[in-house]
């Protein structure tokens, strides 16, 4: 081969360009890729058609003279959350790496939070209300939130305290509405009363009725998931032994804000719901934005059965759940599809 000539091997036959040839398809892909060109503002600087550019801009591309790829975070797996997104009609999908070495009973992966923080910082509109309701994940988003338009953020179910350091969702309103700037209605009350009387009562309390008085212009919420097994479901924590085997006799798979779901999705158990301090479920299935953190191996089959429930249009969550959601669990309800798009309301 002559000097100045490139041998080529494409996948149909060994083709040669010559140093010309190999010049003009480098600027005009460069004009194109790199500086946002279109084909007919590069054919007009090349003095050739626009049918011409295309075909060297796809020569180019053959001959392996340009290359496209597509990176992401190496900790974001683009591939599963494309086909989560798509199996399940959901609005966005964001898959996360499992931790190396994490055992199958851990609770949520901590990076969930964080990424669940910098896509609430992409969906989350100046004046929008922004819902948070309980779980670690969703303390650890509030934590690692770092931007945020104004809005206004409003606290979506009880209190639950373990006598961890996490003390609830309160800190995590008051975290997002800072970093925003905007107003934040936190309540101090308990996510379950002992009966429905109490919590009717709870209701009626100025601060608490303030800030439910929110719910119906919530834009954006943040939810978490929970399987019905201890550790895993804040809720089934707080119930005694005779109502933990009740709910699971009526066969309570998950639970998201203190509402249960069977494994297909249905919501079971309303007597607790009476006795709750959360937002109601029908309220949420009118929010356009519905975002659930959840991960790991023993959330994936509650993760199913909400995204049944047709109430959550976007999903955070890990590999490991992603692989059980794709392989070994039917979609139910498409939510995103049936909602109007917060951002173009």
């Amino acid at each position: 081969m002559s000097t100045g000539e490139a041998d080529v091997t494409t996948g149909r036959s060994s083709v040669r360009m010559g140093p010309a040839e190999m010049v003009q398809a480098a600027a005009m892909a460069r004009r194109f890729y790199l500086e946002g060109k279109s084909k007919i503002q590069i054919a007009e600087e090349f003095g050739v058609s626009r049918f011409k550019v295309a075909r060297v801009l796809e020569s180019a591309l053959e001959r392996d003279l340009v290359r496209i790829e597509i990176r992401v975070p190496a900790e974001l797996d683009a591939e599963r959350s494309d086909a989560l997104r798509a199996r399940y009609g959901l609005r966005h999908a964001v898959v996360v790496e499992s931790p190396d070495g994490q055992a199958s009973d851990a609770p949520d992966p901590e990076n969930l939070g964080a990424v669940a923080a910098g896509l609430l910082g992409e969906l989350v509109n100046e004046g929008d209300v922004l819902g948070l309701a309980w779980g670690r994940s969703i303390i650890t988003m509030a934590n690692a939130l770092d931007r945020l338009p104004p809005c206004t953020v409003v606290q979506l179910t009880g209190v639950y305290d373990a006598g961890t350091a996490e003390r609830g969702s309160v800190e995590a309103v008051r975290r997002a509405a800072a970093v925003s700037g905007g107003e934040a209605h936190p309540m101090y009350a308990p996510m379950v009363l002992p009966d429905a009387a109490t919590a009717a009562a709870l209701r009626k309390q100025t601060g608490i009725a303030a800030a439910m008085s929110y719910f119906d212009k919530v834009t954006v919420a943040v939810v978490s998931i929970g399987s019905w097994e201890p550790r895993v479901s804040t809720v089934y924590d707080a119930l005694s032994d005779a109502e933990r085997k009740h709910y699971a006799d009526l066969g309570v798979a998950a639970e998201m804000s203190s509402h249960l779901f069977d494994t297909d999705g249905r919501r079971v158990g309303p007597d607790l719901r009476e006795r709750c301090i959360t937002v109601d479920a029908d309220r949420l299935r009118r929010v356009p934005e519905v975002v659930a953190i959840a991960g790991g191996m023993r959330k994936a089959q509650a993760v199913g059965a909400v995204l049944r429930s047709g109430l959550v249009t976007s999903l955070v969550t890990d590999t490991a759940a992603a692989d059980h959601l794709l392989n070994h669990q039917a979609p139910g309800p498409r939510p995103a599809l049936e909602r109007a798009d917060p951002g173009e309301a």
